[in-house]
């Protein structure tokens, strides 16, 4: 079973919408991995039904060291992004992780990704799901 986690801060808004997203379309067939900067966060994507979750730097380094993709905003591969919630340590430990990593580009303080249209989180999250994902979805017969 693919294994998928997603990375959140602060209120765990964004992953709690991806993990809906996700739940949506694969149903049981992947295990999402809810990994919060913060207990709230991780709070807030176990509600939307992640099959397990974490909080914390080390969560972050040990857990996405072997997952198959990692979902996340653009900031979890940016040292002190999201208000200084991401460490240096789970920066990298994100970025070098051998899984497939897909960020949403949503801004960051003194960050600006040219080039870039505003697209709504919704839309950004279904894109996400339909061209990188929906190949893996298992249909049951």
């Amino acid at each position: 079973m693919k294994q998928i986690c997603v990375i959140d801060g602060q209120g765990g808004g964004i992953g709690s919408a991806i993990i809906k997203a996700l739940k949506e379309f694969f149903q049981e067939t992947v295990e999402i991995i809810a990994l919060g900067t913060n207990a709230i966060a991780t709070a807030q994507m176990l509600r939307a039904k992640a099959n397990r979750g974490a909080s914390g730097e080390n969560a972050i380094i040990k857990t996405t060291k072997d997952t198959d993709i990692i979902i996340g905003p653009i900031g979890i591969i940016m040292a002190q992004a999201m208000m200084g919630e991401v460490t240096p340590a789970m920066a990298k430990a994100v970025a070098e992780s051998r899984g497939k990593k897909l960020l949403l580009p949503l801004s960051q303080d003194n960050i600006e990704i040219v080039g870039l249209s505003a697209i709504p989180l919704p839309l950004l999250i279904k894109s996400l799901i339909q061209r990188n994902l929906k190949d893996l979805r298992i249909t049951k017969k």
